[in-house]
């Protein structure tokens, strides 16, 4: 099973910020998207995950087209992103934040309240066993009941991708895991993103931070001015003298 974009165009005004972009991948695979700012990452992240409609081409996760599907209908059917800023609430608990992301509660519905509430309690408290076991997971229990809006960068990444987990994905677009992130936090990142791929779940990761993103994906997509301009292993990539000359005007650190 795969991951197919294909030949994705997208415009704004008389910009053109995607300008036919493909790639593939396996489902349950790990692949780095690298870029100057400009070149359309987040774009193509929006597009994907259904926030923006593109102009032209598809997208389809198992063979199963998503074009016609709006966000929360791909999140449904195993896609969901993160986002470069985190979108958490920030007067909730870390405990909250999880759980408020659990899709499809029987609790959101004013009927299910009334008329189902048994039912409402033993799907909450299944929630917050789910919650407290990606909490473990992500070592965030011992601030399980601090606000979100006091936790640290890397903590708050750690939150995000939490958020997305609790909608049992096949695949996550992870935006910038690492920007603004101490490296202890980092590595902390890196090690759960690796995990969560032994057991099958599928990544595509936007990071400006070379060295980790090459330690982390064992194959990159540079893009630059909404194309795509390489795809290969990392060090090959890197070693590409038109990435070198796109990316870092010639030199690679």
């Amino acid at each position: 099973m795969t991951l197919s974009v294909r030949n994705i165009a997208k415009s704004f005004g008389g910009f053109r910020a995607l300008d036919d972009v493909s790639l593939e991948m396996p489902a349950d695979g790990l692949l780095g998207i690298i870029g100057p700012n400009g070149a359309g990452k987040s774009t193509l992240f929006s597009v994907m995950s259904g926030f923006m409609t593109a102009d032209a081409g598809g997208v389809s996760l198992h063979g199963r087209p998503l074009d016609r599907l709006g966000a929360a209908a791909r999140a449904r059917a195993g896609m969901v992103r993160t986002f470069q800023v985190p979108r958490e609430f920030h007067h909730l608990t870390v405990r909250e934040n999880l759980m408020a992301a659990a899709p499809g509660q029987i609790g959101e519905n004013l009927l299910g309240v009334f008329l189902s509430p048994r039912r409402v309690s033993a799907e909450e408290a299944a929630i917050r066993a789910e919650a407290e076991a990606t909490m473990d997971f992500l070592r965030l229990s011992p601030v399980a009941d601090t606000p979100a809006g006091r936790l640290s960068g890397g903590q708050k990444k750690l939150l995000e991708l939490g958020r997305a987990l609790m909608a049992k994905p096949r695949l996550i677009l992870l935006d910038e895991p690492f920007a603004g992130v101490n490296p202890v936090l980092i590595g902390q990142i890196m090690d759960r993103v690796a995990a969560l791929n032994a057991r099958g779940i599928g990544f595509l990761v936007i990071e400006h931070d070379l060295d980790a993103l090459s330690r982390l994906v064992p194959r990159l997509v540079v893009m630059d001015r909404g194309r795509v301009l390489a795809t290969g292993a990392p060090d090959a990539v890197l070693a590409d003298p038109a990435v070198r000359e796109a990316y870092l005007g010639g030199a690679v650190a």
